[in-house]
């Protein structure tokens, strides 16, 4: 029989950080998806009590955020030379991309932004590329927001989580089908039309283009 040990002979467990617990949810991310990075989920993880954990994160919503902050890093940096807004729309396809390769992790970004260094450091990253083109501060201010905008809708619309071949066929029948709206059912084949990746550039090209020649008006 093995006699019970004293629980002075167990390991000490090592320190709560903030570090320790983001790295603790990537983990737990990666392994079983971002609906499972729960406060209760990772205590277990850390071996801890929930409680604990609030005194370096305020809640889950913040934890994913973080947990978001933490892939940014992984945003690939743009050229240091070539056309600004090729290398612009690089890094938001890069970001893009981070999103894409984590279902959920879209849908948290929309509901809580980031406000790591990581994103700061995005933020500087695609700011400073809009003012080499000239880009007016006042409209960068707010075309950096609609660049994000649309590149974390974009993921979150085509994440796993977001829908199914069944709705788009449901749709293209019912665009396909119409009489009574003429202009749908003369784009009707081209309104769901074109690769997934063309129509996200795109899209940032027309955002790009728009936010260099629309003048801002606070009134």
């Amino acid at each position: 029989m093995t006699a019970p040990r004293s629980r002075r002979e167990r390991p000490a467990k090592p320190a709560l950080t903030r570090e320790g617990i983001v790295a603790a949810a990537v983990g737990i991310m990666r392994a079983d998806g971002l609906r499972k990075v729960t406060m209760r989920r990772l205590a277990e993880e850390l071996d801890t009590g929930p409680a604990s954990l609030y005194v370096y994160v305020r809640n889950t919503a913040e934890l994913h955020a973080a947990v978001l902050d933490e892939l940014l890093g992984t945003v690939e940096p743009p050229e240091a030379a070539g056309d600004w807004r090729e290398r612009l729309e690089r890094v938001l396809t890069s970001y893009t991309l981070v999103l894409f390769e984590h279902p959920g992790l879209a849908q948290a970004a929309l509901m809580s932004r980031p406000s790591g260094h990581n994103y700061l450091n995005l933020l500087e990253t695609l700011l400073a590329l809009l003012d080499e083109g000239g880009v007016p501060r006042a409209q960068a201010a707010w075309g950096v927001d609609l660049l994000l905008q649309h590149a974390t809708a974009t993921a979150a619309e085509h994440s796993e989580h977001s829908g199914d071949a069944q709705d788009m066929s449901g749709l293209a029948a019912a665009l396909n089908s119409t009489q009574s709206h003429p202009h749908i059912a003369g784009l009707a084949t081209d309104l769901l039309s074109g690769d997934p990746r063309a129509r996200l550039s795109w899209g940032f090209q027309a955002l790009i283009n728009g936010i260099l020649h629309t003048h801002r008006s606070d009134t």
